[in-house]
């Protein structure tokens, strides 16, 4: 049924207790069990935070002792209380770690379960189709096999401290700005190769739960599309858990919605709860109906809820010591490098004077102030993580873009520069209140006066409302929910980029100083692709190091002046011109997707990247030096012959990628099929062995809605990136 290892009832227990406990409950009691409860104006009284400070929960139902589902939002870690906060998903996609993966996952559960939760929705495995997307920064990457295998080990190490995993957004969910009405369409194949197999890998491995997403696909709205709730979800893939849907604006209709298989309605009832029981007892919905999502809700719980506890879950754990640490080590994994001319990094230690320019270096970067943001009051910036790597022996001088001057000045006698530039909040984001209400045709005062209507709340809310509204401080709507201004400012917070390039005055910061100093490096900041063919020539060394979690700042410096060794690759393509990126509106009401995006797309155009997918450098070499292919019953197994050939311990990422040679479909070039992370000594030779799934060649056949593998000849490339010119090859008949 689900990753149900901790549970000790078989599926057929767990079956007939959710029918006993439903025959128990009358109709009301059933459909409070499909809607949560939140209570922005409450939270922001209590906790001075109006979104997710403690668990967003259902109605359960105590008479019966049925739990309630207790949300947490995520990526970045537990939304709620001051919880560890870890690089951004696509910073952990570029580790091309899947033990590291799991080991944030392992936290994740453990603060859920110490702050209450058991249901974490952080599990955000949507495509990156195109850079500009504003929420990039909640999933992996750009390649569909490598964001699945990441979902997977999220998935699987929440489920195991009895938090249900929550996959989202399903689907099809690529563009913020337009996210509230834009229609995608795009063929099966399409969907089912590109845009759906991470979701049916994580659902494999017993993901307890999906989330649906705001957009259209094939004309109606995701969250009550039968199409991907019914015939895919439950019929092809049969998935067994439950669906809930994505907050106050995914719904539009309750007969809709619960007809075609959406399960729960967060975070409040406004379209459910007494709407949802009027229709059954009008006889628009029946009972029936009210009854297969009941028992879903009620199965996936009493698995969770009756499974043996693997520990005790108590507050310390809450971004102790211990997760801090692995802050640290994810971000310190995950920080890739793209550019070392001459080996000038890492720098000497020997060193007196540092400058960080930038004004982000002074600044807690760690991403969107959206859903997935974490309140955490300990984060490191950059200028603090190189003040404490030093302590009081070197003088660290830190000017921004409006003191160039001073900069260049600077920059001619300090040992090291280090220019921080990038993105924050400001140029990227979730994108919460819809762009065009002519449009999307909504008011989130009105929806959320329903949702306060159906919990029998709204004299408290008109009680409240001007309370909350005088108390509130500045960056929140007369709703107590969190507005997307910056202080006042005006200036739209969020959404998807206007540029996928640096701030002007980034670019002419780094062209004013760039060469002065030969020890120069630029470290990006951001949570998805940035261009640097502006600036590129003008700097020796170029590092990508995210948004990279409350420790980012003290691992930064660890990376650059030799501490550690960089391993992390890039989760996506930098091209060489933004035109050879696919077609992208934050604004089209339609929005078509087909096969090619990133490397593929590169790839099938013919252009050279700048920057290959999965690219990064390290301060030692790798020797490819063999390549063989065993065939197992199900698998082909890819031996790589591996040399660290310098004199510092490195750790490579193999990456084994698969094309059909003479297909007679259309294909992608080649795809990733499987990816190992190993650390060798020096001078250490090692056999990987990298495992491809002969299930993950196949392709989907429209006729007859299923996989099949073309008989043939495939091209298996073997190397450190998607760059054709730099990999082995071989060939096998299947």
């Amino acid at each position: 049924m689900f990753n149900k290892k901790n549970c000790p009832l078989t599926d057929e227990q767990i079956k007939e207790k959710a029918k006993d406990l439903l025959a128990k409950m009358s109709l009301q009691e059933k459909v409070w069990l499909l809607n949560g409860n939140w209570d922005t104006i409450e939270n922001r009284m209590k906790y001075d935070n109006g979104y997710n400070p403690v668990p967003i929960e259902t109605n359960g139902n105590e008479r019966l002792g049925i739990n309630p589902i207790a949300f947490s939002d995520g990526p970045r870690g537990v939304v709620m209380g001051n919880s560890t906060c870890f690089p951004v998903s696509m910073a952990r996609g570029a580790s091309f770690d899947r033990e590291l993966e799991s080991r944030v996952g392992d936290a994740i559960g453990k603060e859920c379960r110490a702050q209450g939760a058991n249901y974490f929705a952080g599990v955000c495995i949507n495509l990156l189709r195109h850079p500009a997307w504003g929420r990039a920064q909640e999933t992996y990457g750009e390649d569909q096999y490598h964001i699945g295998e990441f979902g997977k080990a999220l998935t699987e190490a929440v489920q195991d401290h009895n938090v249900m995993a929550c996959l989202k957004h399903y689907a099809v969910n690529q563009i913020e700005n337009s996210r509230f009405y834009v229609d995608v369409e795009c063929d099966d194949r399409t969907l089912h190769e590109v845009y759906l197999p991470h979701f049916k890998k994580s659902v494999d491995t017993g993901a307890a739960s999906l989330m649906g997403s705001y957009n259209k696909f094939r004309g109606e709205y995701a969250s009550q599309n039968p199409e991907l709730l019914t015939d895919i979800l439950r019929d092809q893939w049969g998935f067994e858990g439950f669906t809930s849907s994505d907050f106050i604006f995914a719904i539009r209709d309750t007969k809709k919605a619960i007809e075609a298989g959406m399960d729960v309605e967060m975070p409040m009832p406004i379209y459910y709860q007494q709407n949802l029981l009027k229709a059954v007892e009008d006889g628009r919905v029946p009972e029936e109906v009210i009854d297969t999502s009941a028992l879903r809700v009620l199965e996936t719980g009493l698995v969770f809820q009756l499974a043996d506890e693997k520990m005790e879950y108590t507050m310390d754990m809450v971004a102790g010591d211990e997760h801090k640490a692995l802050a640290r080590e994810v971000a310190e994994k995950s920080m890739v490098l793209i550019k070392n001319e001459n080996n000038v990094l890492p720098f000497s230690k020997d060193v007196k004077k540092v400058l960080l320019a930038g004004k982000l270096a002074a600044k807690a970067n760690t991403g969107d102030m959206g859903s997935s943001r974490i309140i955490q009051p300990n984060t490191v910036t950059q200028l603090e993580g190189f003040q404490y790597y030093f302590d009081e022996d070197v003088e660290i001088i830190h000017y921004d873009e409006t003191e160039l001057e001073a900069a260049k000045e600077v920059a001619k006698e300090v040992d090291a520069v280090i220019i921080i530039a990038g993105n924050d909040c400001l140029d990227e984001g979730e994108s919460v209140i819809p762009a065009d209400e002519e449009l999307s045709g909504l008011d989130i005062g009105q929806l959320m006066g329903m949702g306060y209507a159906n919990m029998g709340k709204l004299d408290f809310l008109m009680q409240m409302k001007e309370q909350a509204k005088a108390n509130a401080p500045e960056g929140t709507d007369e709703e107590g929910v969190e507005s997307y201004t910056d202080d006042g400012t005006g200036e739209s917070l969020g959404g998807d980029r206007s540029s996928l390039s640096l701030k002007p005055a980034e670019i002419q910061l780094i062209k004013e100083i760039g060469d002065i100093n030969k020890n120069t490096v630029v470290s990006l900041v951001g949570g998805s692709m940035i261009m640097t063919k502006e600036w590129d020539e003008e700097v020796p060394a170029i590092m990508f190091s995210w948004y990279s979690g409350m420790e980012g700042g003290n691992a930064l410096p660890r990376l650059l002046f030799g501490d550690v060794n960089p391993s992390g690759k890039l989760p996506f393509s930098i091209p060489a011109d933004e035109s050879h990126l696919p077609y992208f509106s934050d604004s089209d009401a339609e929005i078509t997707y087909d096969l090619y995006h990133g490397y593929s797309k590169l790839e099938k155009d013919g252009h050279k990247p700048a920057y290959p997918f999965g690219y990064g450098l390290s301060y030692t070499t790798f020797a490819y030096n063999k390549f063989e292919l065993v065939k197992g019953e199900d698998t082909v197994t890819a031996k790589v012959t591996l040399t660290n050939k310098g004199d510092v311990v490195g750790a490579e990422v193999v990456q084994v990628y698969v094309g059909m040679v003479d297909s007679k479909i259309q294909r992608q070039k080649k795809l990733l099929k499987g990816f190992e992370k190993t650390i060798l000594q020096p001078g250490e030779i090692k056999v990987v062995d990298v495992v491809v799934h002969i299930d993950e060649l196949k392709y989907f056949h429209t006729e007859s809605k299923t996989w099949k593998l073309e008989e043939g000849k495939y091209k298996f490339y073997a190397g450190g990136s998607s760059d054709g010119a730099s990999l082995l090859t071989t060939e096998i008949t299947l």
